[in-house]
């Protein structure tokens, strides 16, 4: 999918660009309040199966599951997650896709597991937009399917234009529920 992927360098180098004052204070206030390094890597398995280092913003203390003073607020309004466009201008991840796993909670490489594998993992997709943590987390699988088989260009804008809402609203409240995807159209 050569367009997909020059949306994807495009429009990740343009908001590096304009969001490169928020970058800079947000990994400034990480860096003051608490100590330990600004990024955190998390282990993800992506296409083809190939395990890659996810960038965030670090919200816990260093070696532990305490949050820092500011990890709080960064999640709840995604903001931990920026550093993804990296991974996106070095090919590892999409602007929007299936949200990447652990290697160890990818499942096999039949059916939905196979499918996942196919495609770039995104930074924001149809299981952020539709709910994220009010959703059971097998509810991703559906969703994630949903988003591979109903896939054209159109759909990952229309998903980019959802997320920045979603994003300044903050995290909803944990309240499980069953997935549906999101009208779009």
């Amino acid at each position: 999918m050569p367009a997909k992927r020059a949306v994807d360098l495009t429009g990740s180098l343009i908001l590096l660009l304009l969001l490169s004052p928020l970058l800079l204070a947000v990994a400034a206030a990480v860096a003051l309040t608490s100590p330990g390094p600004v990024l955190a890597r998390q282990n993800r398995t992506g296409l083809g199966g190939h395990t890659f280092a996810m960038l965030t913003f670090r919200t816990r203390r260093a070696g532990t599951r305490c949050s820092t003073p500011v990890g709080r607020p960064l999640r709840d309004h995604f903001l931990d997650e920026l550093p993804q466009l990296i991974n996106v201008v070095r090919g590892e991840m999409s602007l929007v896709g299936p949200r990447p796993l652990p290697p160890e909670r990818s499942e096999p490489a039949t059916g939905a597991g196979r499918a996942r594998l196919g495609v770039r993992p995104g930074i924001t997709g149809l299981w952020q937009i539709s709910g994220r943590s009010e959703l059971p987390w097998e509810e991703m699988a559906v969703l994630d399917l949903h988003y591979m088989e109903e896939y054209w260009l159109g759909l990952d804008l229309l998903i980019l234009a959802r997320t920045l809402p979603a994003a300044f609203a903050g995290r909803p409240p944990v309240r499980p529920r069953q997935a549906r995807p999101v009208r779009l159209a």
